[in-house]
């Protein structure tokens, strides 16, 4: 019976050691990471213009703000399209109201989804074709404007860096039990595959953007192929960001903490559902997704195994007791490596430090979320904003 906790014990420790080099991760985004702030430089002069596109499918709970906070920039020089993808609400009814009031927005509706296509992609696509900005900047629905120079601070930055795409990563809202518990942990896992200063090396293959706010040239846009080249996909942010980086032009990615909130998903159906959503189209292969569930697992879980397991052979008087004990304890000190790299990272996420033990749980929950996008490969349909899609591949 030596040979089984033996085994878990090196187990533990090396996820232990893993967890200690999150550690130093996060002291060198700390003190060497560039984070977009309110009172970043900006805007460049002369300030280009800027297009802002929103597909908006039945958004009329959120679409009044996410477009008064973006109508209120200071950035001297930008116009506005919400594209109203077949909604069958009011999303409609209120942008044409506010753009009554303000000259910069505009109203473009989408009436027809042609075959291959994702909704989105469709509705940015037609809307982007109606503007004439030297740059495009998407973003979501559900994203509310907390400072009035993101645009300003954003367009200075990519213009100082030379980015052909930039893209902003926001700040989460997160309001319910699940979204603090489950939302911090799926998104670790985003950084963990594509951590941005290898998605910023143009030597490293790594690409990633945030559909939530992406700033790039019309030039690169259609360099890339416009969003005919990612018609069919649900992720098409990861997918253009990827063209970008294949076409040898530059992707930038930077945190931006205080100056836009998005609220992903609100309930616990929503964020299982999202989020398998998400890892499908962003991994969507069955080898990555094995290797993400993997790591999940033993990473996140392995180390209470580990320490629930070896104080249960060791208190059962299972023997050999040195080896029982010393697997409890290199189980309980992957545990507090794990527990101490969490707290610090939600800091630095600005998510709720205090909830730092409930990452067994999330971790839980984003497994099952794989798990989800793991029947996907077959061939499943994925229904998203009420319109199912074939993403076999």
């Amino acid at each position: 019976m030596t040979a089984l906790p033996l085994t878990l014990a090196v187990l533990a420790s090396l996820v232990a050691l893993v967890w200690f080099s999150r550690h130093m991760m996060i002291w060198r985004e700390r003190r060497t990471g560039v984070t977009l702030t309110d009172d970043s430089a900006g805007p460049p002069e002369p300030a280009p213009k800027i297009s802002v596109l929103v597909a908006a499918k039945d958004e009329a709970a959120c679409i009044e703000t996410c477009v008064r906070t973006m109508l209120d920039q200071d950035y001297p020089n930008f116009e506005m399209v919400v594209c109203n993808d077949r909604s069958t609400d009011a999303t409609a009814e209120i942008v044409q109201r506010i753009a009554e009031e303000d000259p910069r927005l505009r109203l473009v509706n989408v009436t027809n989804l042609p075959a291959g296509w994702c909704g989105k992609n469709n509705a940015m696509q037609t809307g982007i074709a109606t503007t004439g900005g030297e740059w495009i900047c998407m973003i979501d629905a559900d994203c509310r404007q907390l400072s009035r120079r993101t645009l300003s601070v954003a367009m200075q930055y990519a213009s100082d860096s030379s980015a052909d795409l930039l893209s902003v990563l926001p700040r989460l809202e997160m309001k319910s039990w699940w979204e603090n518990v489950v939302q911090p942990v799926c998104s670790g896992v985003m950084m963990i595959w594509f951590r941005p200063d290898k998605v910023n090396d143009p030597k490293a293959p790594n690409a990633y953007a945030n559909g939530a706010f992406i700033l790039i040239r019309r030039s690169t846009y259609h360099a890339i192929g416009t969003h005919e080249a990612v018609k069919d996909r649900l992720n098409e942010d990861m997918h253009m960001a990827r063209l970008v980086k294949e076409g040898g032009m530059k992707l930038r990615v930077i945190r931006g903490d205080d100056l836009y909130l998005v609220r992903m998903y609100t309930t616990f159906k929503q964020i299982i559902r999202g989020w398998s959503r998400i890892f499908y189209g962003t991994f969507g292969t069955l080898k990555r997704l094995v290797i993400s569930l993997a790591l999940m697992s033993v990473m996140g879980l392995l180390p209470y195994v580990s320490a629930g397991v070896g104080l249960a052979g060791w208190f059962a008087g299972a023997g050999p007791a040195w080896a029982w004990r010393t697997l409890a304890i290199a189980g309980m000190a992957a545990a507090a490596m794990q527990l101490s790299v969490i707290y610090r990272f939600y800091r630095l996420i600005i998510a709720r430090p205090g909830l730092f033990w409930t990452y067994p749980i999330g971790c839980a929950v984003a497994i099952c979320a794989l798990v989800l996008s793991l029947t996907k490969l077959g061939g499943a349909k994925v229904v998203w904003k009420s319109t199912g899609y074939n993403q076999a591949r």
